[in-house]
């Protein structure tokens, strides 16, 4: 066994991947990936005994939140990179360790490996072996601690992104760290981890509001807009990924220069937002969810912007096309740093897509999106009146993540056998399975109401209460919406948290339950939440309209 992995949905023969990640990470990479986590959960440690002494290091935050968010899947292939963050990882450690003593603090109890070890760069892949996830040895355990640990890996990601826009919050960094440092501690029980679970879902809840307040505050409420797909005659970046700040600055570079801008997969709700609607070469969305990009990649002929996690490794025929930032990585990319004064310089990207021909035109037409909560409650009474009337019998939410494996058709197939008195509420790049069909509207309210990207289904969690607030019912379950969530990765991990401690029960997960979930685990979820999974369009649209 050269690796083990789960995290993912589409994890090998659905237990794991043990020879090479089906995302494409290799081993090496995948143990490295394994040992920076381990370091994180020792800084981890040092931070919260910091904590007692009032050591509150905003630098170590930031470590932590971005380091995090680099092990999450489709994010960064490049070993060298990972060793680089381990040394500095451990760097951080020791400083950490010096400042809590220098402030009164007690390290002498904090005695675990993962708190002390100085493995030297030649031992790290030996160390890196020790330290994955089958080092829990009690499957119940092991399960708990890993549902814990992939939840803050997608709070990592949307702190991360608010961060960038200069939001954060001591009380999620502490509890990520706290957590972090929990996932190694031998004394909780399973009782005690199922209890940390659901307190994940609530800083899942407090850093989707946050990352909410920060994207509004800074680019407005998303609005209802027609999204053009087609293209122009003119060469272009295509950006991909969730990071609205580097497509801010992006759309600043390139004003005045002749290149078009034009957003691919999770960066479509970008058009969406008033901020950027202002730039008149900014053009729409090119394209579908990130697992298509091996073929549009290849049709876009300008260089691609990876700003976050959904990278596929690319094909040699594009490959000097692609430039990373941020979290991104991958060996032989270009990687656009940030600048001490926090920004970035896209002009090598800019000139090099000058020098391209305009995209291939791979469709035509127009999409709708821009039903965040803010546009969805101010047409509030519209709605009420649609379900009161029974125009509108049944919402349906089918957020989360798209993927390669054929059986997601279902989704598709699942939104066209809706019947026409139902609505969809979607976020993430899930509804690209569904966004671009003909399923009409409901007295104007369109049949898919989109709200952005998968951190947005903060914003279908707002709804659904708000409605449970008009309609004066006690239980948000007594709401006629149901919930048939694909998942991917991480992220959509800590939404299906953040709904469960929000109440929210008899969610359907799809088209795989996660293979992370030991037996006993995924019991504990069936009984006390009535998790299920997917059968077929037929039977499943009965158990749902039941």
């Amino acid at each position: 066994m050269k690796m083990f992995c789960y995290q993912c949905q589409e994890t090998a023969k659905g237990s794991g991947c043990t020879l090479r990640g089906v995302c494409g990470k290799t081993g090496d990479v995948s143990n490295l990936q394994d040992l920076l986590i381990y370091t994180l959960k020792g800084i981890s440690m040092y931070a919260v005994e910091g904590r007692k002494v009032g050591v509150e290091n905003k630098e170590v935050n930031k470590f932590i939140m971005e380091n995090l968010f680099t092990t999450i899947t489709n994010a960064n292939f490049d070993r060298t990179d990972f060793i680089n963050r381990i040394n500095k990882a451990l760097e951080v450690r020791e400083a950490l360790k010096q400042e809590v003593v220098n402030a009164g603090g007690n390290v002498e109890h904090i005695t675990h490996d993962a708190a002390n070890f100085m493995a030297n760069e030649e031992e790290f892949d030996k160390k890196a072996e020790t330290v994955g996830i089958l080092a829990t040895e009690n499957e119940d355990i092991r399960s708990l601690r890993e549902l814990i640990t992939y939840g803050l890996k997608g709070m990592a990601a949307y702190g991360k992104h608010a961060l960038n826009l200069g939001y954060e919050s001591n009380e999620i960094h502490a509890f990520l760290q706290k957590a972090l440092a929990a996932t190694l501690d031998d004394s909780l029980s399973a009782e005690d981890l199922i209890a940390l679970t659901m307190e994940t879902g609530k800083h899942g809840v407090d850093v989707m509001a946050l990352l909410d307040q920060a994207n509004t505050s800074t680019y407005g409420h998303p609005e209802i807009t027609k999204v053009n797909i087609g293209v122009r005659n003119n060469p272009a970046i295509l950006i991909s990924g969730h990071d609205l700040k580097d497509m801010e600055e992006l759309l600043k570079q390139t004003e005045g220069t002749g290149v078009d801008v034009y957003t691919h997969s999770e960066m479509l709700p970008a058009n969406y937002y008033p901020a950027f609607k202002k730039y008149d070469h900014f053009v729409g969305n090119y394209g579908n969810a990130w697992w298509k990009q091996n073929e549009e990649f290849e049709k876009f002929n300008g260089p691609i912007l990876m700003t976050t996690n959904c990278l596929v490794p690319p094909k040699d025929s594009y490959k000097d096309r692609v430039y990373t930032t941020g979290s991104v990585g991958f060996e032989g990319l270009k990687h656009i740093a940030e600048g001490k004064d926090g920004r970035k310089d896209f002009s090598e990207i800019i000139e090099h897509a000058k020098k391209c021909a305009p995209p291939t035109e791979i469709e035509r037409g127009e999409i709708i999106g821009g039903f965040a909560h803010n546009t969805v409650l101010s047409l509030a009474d519209k709605v009420v009146e649609a379900v009161k009337s029974g125009a509108i019998k049944r919402f349906f939410v089918m957020a989360g993540c798209d993927g390669r494996m054929k059986s997601r058709d279902y989704y598709t197939e699942f939104a066209k056998a809706l019947p026409k008195d139902t609505v969809i509420l979607t976020a993430g790049c899930a509804k690209y399975k569904y966004n671009k069909l003909e399923l009409g509207d409901i007295g104007g309210i369109p049949r898919v109401l989109d709200a952005g990207q998968c951190n947005d289904s903060y914003s279908l969690a707002v709804i659904a209460l708000k409605l449970k607030e008009v309609f004066e019912l006690n239980d948000i379950n007594e709401l006629p919406i149901s919930y048939n969530i694909a998942w991917y990765e991480q992220k959509a991990v800590i939404v299906l948290l953040a709904l469960l401690y929000l109440g929210v029960k008899n969610i359907h997960l799809g088209p795989t339950l996660p293979a992370f979930l030991s037996p006993n685990v995924a019991k504990v979820l069936v009984e006390n939440f009535g998790i299920g999974g997917i059968t077929n369009v037929e039977d499943d649209l009965k158990m749902f309209m039941a």
